[in-house]
């Protein structure tokens, strides 16, 4: 028997061909499927072609930084211990809302009371005058004389008046002075016989009164005009 024979058609054409040959890898090469030869390049330094199914794979790690290395993220926090914060600061701030609630009505109780208490000593200095008032009005018309009921008002008026100075209030009574419309109202316009009494106080209607520098009620008057 020939030894030809014997061997596998592989090697034989290997050896037909020679070591050095590598025409019957171009025609495995050139005999193979498209889609084998179709795809990407290989590698310039080792000739490795890189496998479709996991090449994707494989530039996502690359492109991805290591974690070698590096400490685990730290847990997230207790949500018991969040809740308890949570409700801790709720309680502290229903506090200060009550604090600062009962801090307002205690200020504007105490306002009030001063406030009250002011009047009713303005009202106590007025009862004095009252009475004298009261005193006046009752006397008997056919027995009291023009003189005596005279006097009393007179009195009365005074006594008002003091008690008034002493509270802080002011009379506006502008008779012949500069008109000043912050503190009086014109009720009417006199033709002025001299250009120099323009804009002067003519008559006094009824006087005005400030209290503490606020205006309480403007005087009106009559005002003279060139």
């Amino acid at each position: 028997m020939n030894s030809s024979e014997h061997v596998p058609g592989d090697q034989a054409a290997e050896a037909e061909s020679g070591p050095g040959d590598d025409s019957g890898a171009i025609g495995r090469e050139a005999g193979a499927a498209p889609e084998d030869v179709v795809g990407e390049a290989p590698d310039p330094e080792t000739g490795a072609r890189p496998d479709p199914e996991f090449g994707e794979a494989e530039t996502e790690a690359a492109a991805s930084p290591s974690t070698d290395g590096e400490e685990p993220a730290a847990p997230d926090e207790d949500p018991r211990e969040l809740r308890t914060e949570r409700d801790q600061a709720r309680d502290r701030h229903l506090r200060l809302a009550a604090d600062f609630d009962n801090y307002r009505k205690r200020t504007e109780d105490r306002l009030r009371q001063r406030w009250d208490r002011a009047q009713a000593d303005l009202v106590s200095r007025m009862l004095e005058p009252l009475d004298d008032l009261l005193r006046v009005t009752a006397l008997e018309p056919e027995s009291a004389s023009v003189e005596a009921i005279v006097e009393g008002v007179d009195l009365v008026e005074r006594k008002f008046f003091r008690v008034l100075e002493e509270a802080g209030v002011e009379v506006v009574d502008p008779g012949g002075e500069q008109f000043d419309p912050n503190t009086m109202e014109a009720m009417m316009r006199v033709p002025a016989g001299r250009e120099e009494d323009d804009d002067l106080v003519e008559r006094v209607f009824q006087r005005g009164y400030t209290f503490k520098g606020l205006l309480v009620r403007p005087a009106r008057v009559s005002v003279y005009k060139a």
